[in-house]
């Protein structure tokens, strides 16, 4: 198990221009598709722990009762990247292939 841990892809918890945050996470050992730690592109990622409600991620929940204090297992690239733009862009942290890693603009 800890060959498997140490193989796996962790990303820097995502942190956007409007100080919204989650987790987004694509390796074998996640709620990811394809479930791997070599793909190229992610169709569906695990989002997790996000700092607020997020509408936008309600039906992937896994823990109703806990919106933020649990993980969004299988949530579409398309939506997390809608997520990101809603919130003003990437200020720090990164994102899986396949998810549009849309940077804050500096003004």
């Amino acid at each position: 198990m800890s060959e498997i841990l140490s193989k796996m892809n962790r990303y820097p918890r995502l942190v956007c221009a409007d100080g919204f945050e989650m987790s987004v996470q694509a390796h074998q050992g996640a709620y990811c598709s394809p479930r791997t730690n070599s793909a190229t592109k992610y169709a569906e990622v695990e989002v997790g722990f996000p700092n607020a409600v997020e509408p936008m991620l309600m039906e992937y929940i896994e823990k109703e009762e806990k919106p933020t204090d649990t993980v969004y297992p299988y949530v579409p690239v398309q939506v997390v990247t809608n997520v990101i733009a809603k919130h003003g862009g990437i200020v720090e942290g990164d994102v899986p292939p396949g998810v549009i890693p849309l940077r804050a603009s500096s003004r």
